[in-house]
């Protein structure tokens, strides 16, 4: 009766936790470039193969492709495809994402809301107006005339799923991710860039109000798993009183 508490109460846990990751989800479906998450589940064996319960192995980012959408930005790029815009921080950190809601910056470099600076490219302040094409290929025009200025690449890992997720749509390296490689978008079957388009976060609302009804199920049933195993332990030390 003890082991039929324990993997109700170990059930209820993990699933608290699949609830705490959908309701982040929840909470960044309208961020530009978020990339949901899921809660893994493990089952506990004791030795000699015996199942005790139910472990959280942690949330796993889901790189599915989210909606692009038009946007009214001048300097907005969205990514068709696998890959991820390469940033530099304040203290030279390389960062990465999918959100390409850009600004220009005062150096003419361009930077996101957090004032990461998008690495490769820079634009002269006396352009007019400004051009990517799908093979990240920027152009300006001048008052004289017209000129590429440069070529943003795109940094691509051999497994996504383990960046480390930093704040909405902002991730970092780690060793389980593999070392970026850069790419150059627009080849027949890479990514490719859209200007004047962002792409929305793969969160659904609905989607994720189903899971929630499912978790909430799931964790109802390990409680009342909790309350049966609980009312037997008193029947049983009653007996043993009497």
């Amino acid at each position: 009766m003890d082991l039929a508490l324990f993997a109700a109460a170990s059930g209820m846990a993990a699933q608290q936790r699949n609830l705490d990751t959908i309701a982040d989800n929840l909470a960044n479906a309208g961020v530009v470039g978020f990339k949901g998450s899921a809660q893994g589940f493990a089952e506990l064996i004791a030795p000699g193969g015996r199942g005790l319960g139910t472990v959280a192995l942690g949330p796993r980012v889901l790189f599915a492709q989210g909606k692009l959408a038009r946007s009214a930005g001048p300097f907005d790029l969205a990514i068709d495809g696998p890959g991820f815009f390469s940033l530099l921080d304040g203290h030279g950190r390389r960062l990465y994402t999918r959100d390409g809601e850009f600004s220009r910056n005062a150096d003419g470099t361009l930077r996101n809301a957090a004032d990461y600076r998008l690495v490769g490219i820079t634009i002269p302040n006396d352009a007019l107006s400004v051009t990517v094409a799908g093979d990240g290929s920027v152009r300006a025009t001048f008052t004289g005339g017209s000129r590429t200025l440069g070529r943003i690449r795109l940094a691509e890992f051999a497994a996504p799923e383990h960046l480390r997720a930093l704040d909405g749509a902002i991730f970092e390296a780690t060793r389980e991710s593999g070392k970026p490689k850069e790419i150059i978008p627009g080849t027949a079957d890479g990514p490719k860039l859209h200007f004047g388009m962002l792409e929305e976060s793969n969160v659904t609302i609905i989607d994720a109000m189903m899971q929630i009804l499912t978790a909430q199920r799931a964790y109802e049933a390990n409680a009342k798993g909790v309350q049966a195993a609980d009312e037997m332990l008193r029947i049983a030390n009653n007996l043993q009183r009497g």
